[in-house]
């Protein structure tokens, strides 16, 4: 089936996202995960944080727990130092992607350092089917170096973080509960995006520079923006400047979500033992 016959996805919403801040003081950007975008089934919720005010940044995200999901962080400027209670450390650089699955639980720290007077990036929050949600935890993180770069259309580049494209570049992440796509698209002036994503999948995108134009419409998304996307097998995405987006997608899991700040279930009962468990420092 060839691209013109497909299905192109059309922008359902556009969200500008909510100022606020986390960890100790971080500010950041909050796109999902809100009063106006609660969750995108199978993600939870999203952060755009990024400042070149070293104060916005510096205390970080001390030490704090997690069980049920998994989280990702995707360094666009700066370092992002972590550490966590199974020993384990290190860091992400510019470019670099950390996968974590907190799973039965961990307990973790990230703090952010400057580079260049420049730190940004996303973290997103990924659920995981209840069959899984108590597995041992565990980390997929690479640098910048290995993930995959797709140059095979003149128009535009992708960073393949998960996923793969229509060329057949796979992207470094393996998770078969929700087959994820994660790319970091540029597209260059006056050029077009045209790919291919499962049907079944809920998608969206954000804008990180530039503006973009969505699906037949033409829906205009500018920089800073997140668009949720309908259902459908493709995309096509347009831009009259130079511009750089991530596409995300993942298929649903369709099953009952109970949130208690670090923890996320499917049900209050399993909300509260994770509390207990913590508190008793049983959570790991």
């Amino acid at each position: 089936m060839t691209m013109n016959n497909r299905n192109i996805r059309e922008v359902l919403k556009i969200i500008d996202g909510q100022k606020t801040s986390d960890g100790d003081g971080v500010q950041l950007t909050r796109l999902i995960g809100t009063a106006e975008l609660n969750l995108i089934d199978p993600f939870l919720l999203m952060d755009a944080f990024g400042s070149d005010k070293p104060l916005d940044n510096i205390g970080g995200f001390p030490s704090h727990p997690h069980r049920g999901f998994e989280t990702v962080t995707y360094m666009l400027a700066g370092k992002m130092r972590h550490k966590d209670s199974a020993g384990n450390a290190g860091v992400i650089a510019e470019g670099g992607v950390q996968w974590m699955t907190a799973g039965k639980g961990i307990i973790h720290s990230e703090m952010p350092e400057q580079q260049d007077g420049l730190l940004s990036g996303l973290q997103l929050w990924v659920n995981l089917p209840q069959s899984v949600k108590m597995t041992e935890s565990k980390y997929q993180e690479y640098s910048k170096d290995d993930v995959p770069l797709d140059q095979s259309n003149p128009g535009y580049s992708i960073r393949v973080i998960a996923g793969k494209t229509q060329n057949g570049v796979n992207g470094v992440i393996e998770n078969s509960h929700i087959n994820p796509i994660y790319w970091d698209v540029k597209l260059h002036e006056n050029r077009q995006f045209k790919e291919i994503i499962p049907a079944e999948h809920n998608a969206f995108l954000f804008v990180l520079e530039g503006n973009v134009y969505v699906g037949e419409s033409q829906q205009l998304v500018n920089k800073g923006q997140l668009a949720l996307l309908d259902m459908g097998e493709a995309l096509s995405i347009s831009s009259n400047t130079a511009s750089r987006f991530i596409v995300i997608a993942g298929k649903p899991l369709n099953e009952p979500i109970a949130r208690g700040g670090p923890f996320v279930m499917n049900s209050q009962e399993e909300i509260q033992q994770a509390f207990n468990d913590y508190n008793s420092g049983n959570l790991v």
